[in-house]
């Protein structure tokens, strides 16, 4: 293997824990790109078992009326800002240093490091010919890139013997990060039920970061990104698809937002629980 091989050891000493806020009851943490990376590297090479949300206003929105999912979000090892609106509300708490850990950014970060480093990733979500494109183009940008397999689940929930199998399947390839692209809140919950059976350390939720990287769809331009307005970039391309989902969460998130803020309304306080 070329580069300089991962330190697997466990590490001793407790890990160092991301600054978080309680935003809307969801437990943010105060990050930027480079310090996602770092802390996500940090948990392969300690063997430490967590799971990544990478989350936006949508999200946020969806935990209020299920506090499963808030859960899941809770006890994940990081909650990323991949939205602006959560980027200035990091900021306006105090973390200056905040910024936006895009979920297909992310994903390349990490793919490129592992060049370095020797980290396996494993790829499960999608279509075959989806995760053929993606492998391809990941590839093409990380030559060395280590990607020990790939999975794509059917469109339906699992059995129990199916989710066994993913798990053996996963195990078998013995991946550091296994990248998870099932849209959200479909990946957040599959990562909180799986990750009890999985022996990668570190599990994320890029959801389109998929379809972005495969081709398939789209990005925004960078400056509509860094303005806040990707919603309405995507709004433009797929507005079949979407006009519902952005009509219910832009409204609701500013007004749950304005009610936290002026302390109107109270939100559960995701307190300290450590990641599961």
């Amino acid at each position: 293997m070329d580069g300089t091989q991962l330190d697997t050891a466990p590490h001793a000493g407790a890990p160092d824990r991301a600054a978080t806020i309680n935003l809307l009851g969801v437990k943010v943490s105060a990050l930027n790109l480079p310090e996602a990376v770092r802390r996500i590297e940090d948990a392969v090479v300690r063997r430490e078992r967590g799971y990544v949300c990478v989350a936006g206003a949508h999200g946020l929105v969806d935990c209020q009326g299920d506090p499963t999912l808030r859960e899941a979000f809770n006890n994940a090892l990081l909650v990323t800002p991949d939205g602006m609106p959560l980027v200035w509300e990091l900021r306006r708490q105090g973390h200056a240093e905040a910024g936006r850990v895009y979920g297909p950014d992310l994903m390349l970060a990490l793919i490129e490091r592992g060049q370095l480093n020797g980290l396996r990733h494993y790829l499960y979500g999608a279509t075959p010919g989806t995760l053929a494109k993606l492998e391809a183009a990941l590839t093409r940008k990380s030559p060395r890139a280590r990607i020990v397999g790939s999975y794509s689940p059917p469109f339906r929930p699992l059995t129990e013997t199916e989710e066994a199998d993913v798990a053996r399947r996963i195990n078998a390839a013995a991946p550091d990060l296994v990248w998870v692209g099932l849209s959200a809140p479909k990946q957040e919950r599959w990562m909180a039920r799986m990750r009890h059976r999985l022996e990668a350390p570190v599990l994320l939720g890029v959801g389109a970061a998929f379809d972005f990287h495969a081709g398939n769809v789209r990005q925004a331009p960078a400056r509509l990104q860094r303005a806040g307005l990707e919603w309405a970039f995507r709004l433009a391309a797929e507005p079949r698809r979407l006009w519902r989902r952005y009509l219910r969460v832009v409204p609701r998130y500013l007004a749950l937002l304005a009610l936290q803020r002026t302390g109107l309304r109270r939100f559960p306080d995701p307190g300290s629980q450590p990641p599961a």
